[in-house]
């Protein structure tokens, strides 16, 4: 993701990195110290996900904050049905295992003898309030005297009058009403927007249309864990039987992907193998679309993998795509795989989304069956598998990196408790971390 500058709270502009390359990858999480740089800082983070769950940016973000802070997940109960797409409850096996887990941070469920309780008001807020007192416990057990509240969805507002905090911040990872036609942003969400000390946001369309709510409001793409993604990988055991070319997709199966366009891909093209790597989701509405792909000879469902196994899946694909249904939903969204595609140096191709055609430089777009015939047929070429376009992808994903990016939420948060805090998060900046600028 990237952010904004340094000296851009306030302005309500976003911000942009320069073009300064970094001198070979960060340390991934796992690699992170003992003990996090601020210790007296706490972060509650109020998450739509089990952390067991599929990874989401929440899971990259808050597993590197906690380089710098100590960091409680607080998860929702798993019949919590408040957050919508994404956020059900639902484990996964796209999840580090527990000792894997940075040590700065902790999971907090909700106690079991809390009702889970969202109505009448008062009750909900008495129950809200007792949840949240055991994740208060762990900060101050670890000597935390700074409490970051940090929001991941609207619903969960009222955090903010039930919470002692220092700071506050809420993260736009989403257009949270799911429509594919374009809603206004609710008075609530707006509200909470303009309530917090610090907003950041995950892609321009959305900085675009809320940006201007909050002075303090960073842009803060998606990234990527570049080291792992550079790293060879041998090829997985279960994609080496399905012949070359390999058409993949490497993410959550939802209603957003142009099933349909592919289909009919995969019927144009019985020489190309249609690989698909991920757990399904949204099969009362597009289910019948998946079986219908998943009963031709030439595509392949793999299922879902752990987060640590995705970066050879996506090496050993040819052509990588994001083929999103292009709406006035997927124009708000920053797709996770698009750095990661690009660090593997595969050739991709993706839909005219608002976001991926900021990346045309590196990346085919298309929209028709034929456009996207031709489109992984360039991309299935000589030249698009050059030493030089390799390097020019793997070149922007860099840019991007997981570790880069959370540096820069880290300082903004550090700038929000004060100039000693700020000072005191530079100390961890990436080697060879450039400055953010003014866009």
């Amino acid at each position: 993701m990237s952010q904004r500058e340094d000296g851009g709270a306030g302005s309500g502009t976003p911000i942009s990195f320069d073009s300064t390359p970094r001198v070979g990858p960060a340390e991934p999480p796992r690699g992170c110290l003992r003990s996090p740089l601020l210790p007296d800082v706490g972060v509650i983070a109020v998450v739509p996900d089990q952390w067991n769950g599929v990874w989401q940016s929440r899971h990259y973000v808050l597993t590197r904050l906690a380089r710098y802070f100590h960091i409680v997940w607080c998860r929702p109960s798993a019949g919590d049905r408040r957050y919508g797409p994404g956020g059900d409850g639902r484990s996964g096996r796209n999840n580090f295992t527990p000792t894997d887990r940075p040590p700065g941070l902790m999971i907090h469920d909700r106690p079991s003898w809390i009702p889970d309780l969202h109505r009448p008001a008062a009750l909900a807020r008495l129950t809200t309030r007792e949840r949240f007192r055991g994740a208060q416990r762990l900060l101050a057990q670890r000597g935390c005297d700074r409490v970051v509240l940090s929001l991941w969805r609207p619903s969960d507002a009222a955090a903010l009058e039930l919470i002692p905090h220092s700071v506050s911040c809420y993260h736009i990872d989403d257009e949270y009403t799911f429509s594919e036609v374009e809603q206004a942003t609710s008075e609530d969400e707006a509200r909470l927007i303009r309530k917090v000390d610090q907003v950041f946001i995950s892609s321009r369309g959305l900085f675009e249309k809320k940006g201007h709510l909050n002075p303090n409001t960073l842009f803060v793409p998606n990234g990527v864990d570049y080291a792992a993604y550079i790293h060879p990988w041998p090829e997985p055991e279960d994609l080496r039987a399905i012949p070359h070319p390999r058409i993949g997709y490497v993410g959550l199966i939802k209603k957003q992907l142009n099933l349909q366009l592919l289909d009919a891909l995969a019927r144009r093209h019985p020489t190309w193998s249609f690989v698909f790597v991920g757990p399904r989701r949204h099969e009362d509405k597009v289910g019948t679309l998946i079986q219908r792909l998943a009963d031709l000879p030439n595509v392949h469902f793999l299922g879902e993998k752990p987060v640590s196994e995705l970066p050879s899946y996506t090496q050993h694909i040819d052509v990588c795509t994001l083929c999103y249904k292009v709406d006035d939903y997927t124009k708000f969204i920053y797709p996770l795989k698009l750095h990661e595609s690009l660090a593997s140096g595969q050739p991709g191709v993706g839909a005219p989304i608002r976001t991926l055609r900021d990346f045309a430089a590196v990346l085919n777009l298309a929209d028709s069956v034929e456009e996207w015939s031709e489109a992984i047929a360039a991309m299935l070429g000589p030249a698009a598998r050059s030493e030089a376009r390799t390097a020019a992808r793997r070149a922007v994903a860099r840019e991007h990196d997981w570790d880069r990016l959370v540096y820069h939420v880290a300082a903004a948060l550090g700038d929000r408790l004060g100039a000693s805090y700020r000072q005191r998060v530079q100390q961890g900046m990436p080697s060879s971390q450039p400055l953010a600028r003014e866009a």
